[in-house]
């Protein structure tokens, strides 16, 4: 699964957290409990639609039957994600773990420590400015460490902190 697709859309992670426990939901529950804008929810679920996650609810049935539901691969989906929200609003930051390239960047360097331009290749479409906000972001938010490399010119290794094991952990539950 490309992480990348998966978090294009910044409430992705956030709409699919909500599913998982009840495999399923109204637009306006999700609306409500989230803070979306409706254009920006329906895009949302359209996107996740596309890559095969949600489907419309088929047929007729009661008034506050779930309007969009998750697939089987969703539901493996919306599980990791739903850990990724616990454990991100644990962290505090939720509001971090929405950016586009946050999590895809923190999921790169959950195996092994990578050269920027090792993660940036990896990564790839990520710009050289995006690449560099994430990983400062990830570095405030005491997710990786950078660790100095004794070369010429002077390089850096970035590796995962401790403390985002959790995390790692359901993104390559996600990936897998």
């Amino acid at each position: 699964m490309n992480l990348i697709s998966l978090f294009h859309r910044k409430w992705a992670l956030p709409v699919l957290a909500e599913m998982a426990p009840t495999r399923g939901s109204r637009v306006v529950v999700l609306k409500n409990r989230l803070g979306v804008s409706p254009a920006a929810l329906r895009q949302t679920l359209d996107h996740l639609i596309e890559l095969g996650y949600v489907v419309a609810n088929p047929g007729y049935g009661h008034p506050l039957r779930p309007e969009y539901i998750l697939t089987a691969r969703g539901q493996h989906a919306a599980d990791a994600c739903a850990q990724i929200n616990a454990s991100s609003k644990r962290l505090g930051i939720s509001g971090l773990a929405a950016r586009k390239w946050f999590l895809p960047v923190l999921w790169t360097i959950a195996e092994q420590p990578l050269r920027f331009s090792e993660i940036a290749d990896r990564a790839s479409p990520i710009t050289d400015r995006a690449l560099s906000q994430s990983l400062v972001q990830l570095e405030e938010a005491s997710l990786i460490r950078t660790l100095p490399l004794e070369v010429r010119p002077p390089a850096n290794l970035y590796g995962l902190h401790r403390r985002a094991n959790t995390i790692a952990r359901a993104l390559c539950e996600l990936a897998a």
